[in-house]
C-alpha cells in the first residue's frame, strides 16, 4: 500500500527564495491552463488536451517575454501542475456525471498568489535524491536539510515541497510498504483468557471522553483548541486592528497561524498515538460511522471540529490495513446509545444529558460503554465469515404464507 512519510525541512534563505519562483512558476502554470480551458468551453471548442496544453503554456510560454522564466525552475514542476489542473477537471466531471461518491464538487478554480500555502511535486523524472549526508537534492534548489524523524521503509517514488501558513516547510514522500502483520491478540494468546472482548473491541467516539471502548476504558478529550482559545483570542485581536497590507499585519498573521499550527500538531500526536495503540491491542475495531458534516453545522460545531473524528477514523482505517487488522465501520442509524446491550430492548428516547440509564430489564447502563459494546455486537454480526457470506442474513419482504402475514403487510 502507498503511504505519505512527512519531514521538516530548514532550507536556507537562498534555497527559500528559489522555492518560492517554483511555487510562483507552478501556480501560473496551473491558471494558465485553467484559462485556456475555460476559454474553450465558453466558444463551444473540444475539451484541450494534455499535449496541446503543455505546448501552449509551457513549450510555446518559455519563448515569450512575458513567461521566458518559467525556464528558471525544473520543467517536472511545471508538467505536475499541468496535470493537477487535468485531474481537477477529470474529478469535477466525475462528480458532475455521478462516478464519483461522496458531495458534489465545483469546478477547478484559480491559485493566488495570496494564498499562504504553497506547493510542487517532484517525481523520479526530477531525479531528487538524497545525498549520503541525508539532504534532500532537489533540481535547480539544491541540497536542502531535512529533520529525519524515522528511517524512509523504501524508496521514495515521489516528493511533495510544500509551505504551510505557518512558513514552515515540509516533504512529503510517497512510497510503497508492504504490509506487516502484527502478532495476534486477545483469546488467541491468553493475554486475556475469558474476556469476551479480548481481541475485538467496539469504539464509540464523543465529545465528553473522547473515545469509549467496550471493555470500559475511556480516552479522554484533550480539547487542544478549546485549551488555547485564551491565547488565540489574544493573537486574533491584535491582527484585527493592524493595517491591512502592513508588515505588522503580516507578522500578526503568522503568530495566530503558528499558534494553529501548535494546535494541530499536537491533535495529530494524539489521534496517532491512541489509534497505533488500539490496533495494536486489538484483532478488530469497529467504529461507528457518524455524519461529522452534519453534526459540524450544529450548536457543537466548534468542539466537534475539535474532536477531530474523521482524521482519527481514517487512521485507524490504514492502519489496521497496514497491520493485518480487520476494521469495519457501523451504519449511522444503528441505535447503539438506545438499545439495551443486556436484553436488545430499545428506549424510546435517549436525550444528550442522560448519561446512564436503567433498561426495564433491571440494567443499569452507562451511556458511552453501553453504545461502545452494542457497537462490537453489530461489528461481529456484520463481519463476513469464512465462506464471504455474512453471518447475520440480511432483511428480506415477508410472504404472505408466514403466520400473522397480511395482504397489505407483505405488499
Amino acid at each position: 500500500m502507498q503511504l505519505r512519510y512527512s519531514y521538516r525541512i530548514d532550507p536556507t534563505p537562498g534555497q527559500r527564495i528559489d522555492l518560492a519562483k517554483a511555487f510562483g512558476c507552478a501556480r501560473v502554470v496551473f491558471n494558465d491552463a485553467l484559462a485556456l480551458r475555460n476559454h474553450a468551453h465558453e466558444q463551444g471548442l473540444p475539451f484541450l488536451t494534455d499535449a496541446d496544453l503543455s505546448r501552449a503554456v509551457i513549450t510555446e510560454a518559455k519563448k515569450t517575454p512575458r513567461r521566458a522564466w518559467l525556464g528558471e525552475v525544473s520543467a517536472v514542476v511545471l508538467q505536475q501542475a499541468l496535470a493537477d489542473c487535468t485531474t481537477a477537471f477529470r474529478n469535477f466531471f466525475a462528480s458532475v456525471s455521478g462516478r464519483r461518491k461522496g458531495p458534489k464538487l465545483a469546478p477547478p478554480r484559480f491559485r493566488s498568489r495570496k494564498d499562504n500555502r504553497q506547493a510542487i511535486q517532484f517525481t523520479k523524472n526530477a531525479r531528487f535524491s538524497i545525498t549520503a549526508q541525508g539532504r534532500l537534492r532537489l533540481p535547480k534548489i539544491g541540497d536542502v536539510a531535512v529533520r529525519w524523524s524515522r528511517e524512509l521503509p523504501a524508496e521514495p517514488s515521489s516528493v511533495t515541497v510544500f509551505k504551510d501558513a505557518a512558513g514552515r516547510y515540509f516533504a512529503s514522500f510517497v512510497l510503497q510498504v508492504t504490509q506487516t502483520a502484527l502478532p495476534e491478540t486477545g483469546a488467541e494468546t491468553g493475554t486475556e483468557t475469558g474476556t469476551e472482548t479480548g481481541a475485538e473491541t467496539g469504539i464509540d467516539l464523543g465529545l465528553g471522553h473522547f473515545a469509549v471502548l467496550a471493555d470500559g476504558t475511556k480516552v479522554s478529550s484533550p480539547r487542544f483548541l478549546r485549551r488555547a482559545e485564551k491565547k488565540l483570542r489574544k493573537l486574533q485581536r491584535a491582527l484585527s486592528r493592524k493595517q491591512k497590507g502592513s508588515s505588522n499585519r503580516a507578522r500578526a498573521r503568522l503568530r495566530v497561524a503558528r499558534q494553529h499550527a501548535r494546535v494541530a500538531d499536537a491533535r495529530r500526536e494524539f489521534h496517532h498515538q491512541a489509534s497505533t495503540r488500539i490496533i495494536r491491542d486489538n484483532q478488530a475495531v469497529y467504529v461507528e460511522d457518524l455524519a461529522v458534516k452534519g453534526l459540524a453545522r450544529t450548536r457543537l460545531a466548534k468542539s466537534v471540529h475539535d474532536a477531530g473524528w474523521s482524521a482519527f477514523v481514517g487512521m485507524l482505517e490504514y492502519k489496521a490495513k497496514l497491520y493485518g487488522r480487520y476494521f469495519a465501520k457501523v451504519g449511522r442509524f444503528f441505535p447503539s446509545s438506545k438499545l439495551c446491550s443486556a436484553c436488545g430492548v430499545v428506549a424510546e428516547a435517549m436525550p444528550l444529558s442522560v448519561r446512564e440509564w436503567t433498561c426495564p430489564c433491571g440494567v443499569t447502563h452507562d451511556r458511552d460503554v453501553n453504545a461502545a459494546i452494542n457497537i462490537l455486537a453489530a461489528g461481529r454480526a456484520e463481519r463476513q465469515n469464512a465462506c464471504g457470506d455474512q453471518v447475520r442474513p440480511g432483511s428480506v419482504r415477508a410472504q404472505v404464507s408466514e403466520t400473522g402475514s397480511r395482504g397489505s403487510a407483505a405488499a
